[in-house]
């Protein structure tokens, strides 16, 4: 479920184009009704900055940008979105009681990027019912409605990913496209995210933003499917090193995962029902976690009764396997097959037990 997983700006924050600076700025023309809050807020580049409301409206004056530069917005309950500011006018529309519909125009990039979310608006609206659904299953611990959910939004989720690609093949010298290709790097293997990237016009390629993307891209290849699994050994929750190499023999799932993270500990019941399932069949699970506090990190391994090897080297983000392999966004995973080979990527839900059943029937 993507909209639930914990992204970590995957390929950090990006998009300035070379294009001559200007001096004006972009001016934000906002009318959103039924907003109350004193203040919006805009975020862009690191920084953060503000602009009063009054009945509903705003005007923000952003300073000159040298390209296309995405600027987030939020009143610090809400977020409307984000949006692509070049120097020039923007307005942003709607209603609160409707915030995904909320419309913000404004420049080449902006309207690119309008194109692609009127695409996928009738399959988000079908997502959006489904994640609704999953949340009160979850909160109500059904777990026949929980699979369900989950299996309604696999095909759905497939849908959008294919339009997000027909989008980046149909507009090469979009940084829209650019942006996109940073985020379809959690989903696809190295192979397919870098031919997208090749497809790019040189001119986004060779951008400053480009050229990070490319270098991101590149650290995807560690854990394409093919390549074999690095030996590691990092300390277990009682201080016992425990190695990758000692599983050899095995299908492992190298599974990255932190207590705080919410949408992996909704995953865990799924990794525990295929690991009870496929474990006598020569299946385990290797945990990592991105946790820096030792005391929650043991407590969340007890109350969602997690049975596998776990390590960690409580560096949060900066874990050495999790920076090897450029992992951005939790929860993540490789199955390695029982020569270390890595076979499969960020498989969730049925996905991972449909892959387990193709090698180990």
């Amino acid at each position: 479920m993507k909209k639930s997983a914990i992204i970590l700006g995957l390929f950090g924050a990006c998009l300035f184009a070379n294009a001559q600076q200007k001096k004006s700025g972009y001016t934000v023309n906002g009318n959103i009704e039924g907003l109350k809050t004193p203040y919006v807020y805009f975020y862009s580049k690191g920084k953060s900055d503000s602009a009063a409301v009054k009945d509903g409206k705003f005007i923000y004056q952003g300073a000159a940008v040298t390209g296309p530069t995405k600027v987030s917005i939020h009143n610090k309950v809400i977020g409307f979105g984000d949006f692509y500011a070049e120097n020039g006018p923007v307005t942003i529309k709607g209603s609160l009681s409707k915030p995904d519909d909320i419309l913000i125009t404004g420049g080449k990039t902006q309207a690119e990027n309008n194109e692609l979310a009127a695409s996928k608006k009738a399959i988000n609206t079908q997502l959006n019912k489904i994640y609704e659904d999953w949340s009160s299953a979850k909160k109500a611990k059904d777990s026949v409605a929980l699979a369900k959910a989950e299996k309604d939004m696999e095909p759905l989720e497939e849908s959008s990913k294919k339009l997000t690609m027909a989008f980046v093949k149909s507009h090469p010298a979009s940084y829209v496209s650019l942006d996109k290709i940073s985020e379809l790097g959690y989903e696809l293997d190295y192979a397919e995210i870098a031919q997208l990237f090749n497809s790019l016009a040189p001119a986004i390629k060779t951008s400053d933003a480009g050229k990070k993307v490319e270098t991101s891209i590149a650290v995807l290849k560690n854990g394409s499917n093919g390549q074999k699994m690095i030996d590691f050994t990092q300390n277990d929750p009682n201080g016992k090193p425990v190695s990758f190499s000692s599983l050899k023999g095995k299908y492992v799932l190298v599974d990255f995962w932190a207590s705080w993270c919410g949408p992996c500990r909704g995953e865990n019941p799924n990794v525990v029902k295929a690991y009870n399932r496929f474990s006598p069949k020569g299946f385990t699970v290797l945990g990592i976690s991105l946790d820096e506090d030792a005391a929650k990190w043991k407590k969340a391994i007890e109350d969602d009764k997690l049975p596998w090897d776990q390590v960690s080297q409580l560096k949060g983000w900066k874990n050495e396997v999790a920076t090897y392999y450029g992992i951005k966004g939790i929860p993540s995973n490789y199955l390695v097959d029982p020569n270390g080979v890595i076979i499969a990527r960020n498989l969730r839900g049925e996905q991972l037990t449909k892959k387990l059943e193709e090698f180990l029937k």
